[in-house]
């Protein structure tokens, strides 16, 4: 069930080794569920438990609960896993911790990926009071999730099948769409589309947003029947073997009003505005000026967000979200390799209108491609 060839594993392992050294840490403790995915194939959600990768110079050792042991077995090229048992007093970080003496990296540099949901902070109370200064504690939570920001031959057939998958969704959601239908019928069809074409689960729910919910850009319970003059704000994404190809939209079913079609035209500028800024040697800051100056031209200062977007790649729940954004001064250098998610999103509670527009780009060595085959047009249905 791996579905990276042996070299591209290797690849990646030498370059996790090489910045590991650079940085003087004997050892690294893998807490992120998209790490261990991109180092050794293990895919699960398990990482909603305590569950830790040690990765040495000579060793890659996972500790996890019994329940995730077959699913390492056939999903990661792990050979040495070991388990901790379930019980009433359960500590794994003690767990952790004789295993860290056994690998003899007690009173060793270790780094640690602590900004990630697979490390708790009831987890690492407990894991720095079973450490107790046996070993050093660095932070390390960038390594990995740098080093994935460029992406090989093998993970961008991924995205680019990822892509593929974005756009039957919102073909499906285009021909589903119609006055007195259900929200619950144009998701169920965007993720049956996702789905039937061999891709997976998205690291955060679709969304949907009719009428005035087409002003939230976040998935909410509770599900309502489109109007025969409405606005729906759609966010949704491809994943192909995790790999997340994301786009948002707002069709307007009926004859779109003056100001939708403002929203719209300020949105498509300012989108084609940062695309064309998405280049490599570029900060994530340019393109973020490029989104603001575009439509602060149009008065839109108070309805845009303070970030359009972010990077892509391997990511699971809560969110498909990697950590970089673009945002005012955000430092990222753009290269060739990276792929990026950029939105237009705006929210006009004054007039109750919303309008967005966004997809998912690959930076190449001069410049950027749009992944998504259809167009910036506005969608009417």
């Amino acid at each position: 069930m791996l579905h990276f060839s042996e070299a591209e594993f290797a690849r990646r392992r030498a370059a996790l080794d090489a910045e590991r050294r650079a940085r003087g840490l004997d050892a690294l403790l893998i807490f992120a569920q998209e790490s261990m995915y991109w180092l050794t194939g293990y895919d699960t959600f398990g990482f909603c438990f305590f569950q830790c990768l040690i990765i040495t110079e000579a060793d890659s050792v996972l500790l996890t609960r019994s329940a995730d042991l077959r699913q390492a077995q056939l999903t990661s090229n792990i050979a040495d896993i070991r388990i901790w048992p379930d019980g009433a007093d359960a500590n794994p970080a003690e767990d952790l911790v004789r295993l860290l003496s056994e690998l003899g990296l007690h009173g060793k540099r270790l780094g640690v990926e602590f900004d990630t949901h697979g490390l708790t902070a009831h987890n690492y109370r407990r894991l720095t009071a079973a450490i107790d200064r046996k070993s050093e504690l660095i932070d390390a939570s960038d390594l990995v999730s740098t080093l994935r920001l460029v992406k090989s031959e093998e993970e961008i057939a991924c995205v680019r099948k990822a892509a593929e998958l974005a756009d039957t969704a919102l073909d499906v959601a285009v021909a589903t769409i119609r006055p007195g239908i259900s929200e619950a019928e144009v998701l169920a069809a965007m993720q049956a589309a996702v789905l039937r074409g061999g891709g997976d689960y998205p690291g955060n729910p679709f969304i949907i947003g009719s009428g005035d919910h087409a002003l939230l850009c976040r998935y909410s319970s509770g599900r309502q029947a489109i109007r025969t003059q409405d606005q729906v704000t759609l966010e949704w994404a491809g994943v192909w073997r995790q790999y997340h190809a994301a786009m948002m939209a707002t069709p307007i079913v009926g004859e779109p009003t003056d100001r939708q079609k403002l929203l719209h035209a300020a949105a498509e500028e300012a989108l084609l505005a940062c695309e064309d800024t998405l280049h490599p040697g570029a900060t994530m800051g340019d393109v973020f000026s490029a989104h603001a100056r575009t439509l602060d031209a149009h008065g839109l200062a108070a309805h845009r967000l303070k970030a359009c977007g972010y990077a892509l790649g391997t990511r699971y729940a809560p969110s498909w979200m990697e950590h970089q954004m673009f945002y005012e001064d955000a430092p990222t250098v753009i290269r060739p390799g990276m792929v990026f998610f950029l939105h237009m999103i705006l929210m006009d509670s004054e007039s109750g209108n919303a309008m967005t527009l966004g997809r998912t780009s690959l930076v190449g060595e001069v410049g950027s491609q749009p992944l998504s085959g259809h167009d910036t047009a506005l969608i009417v249905i």
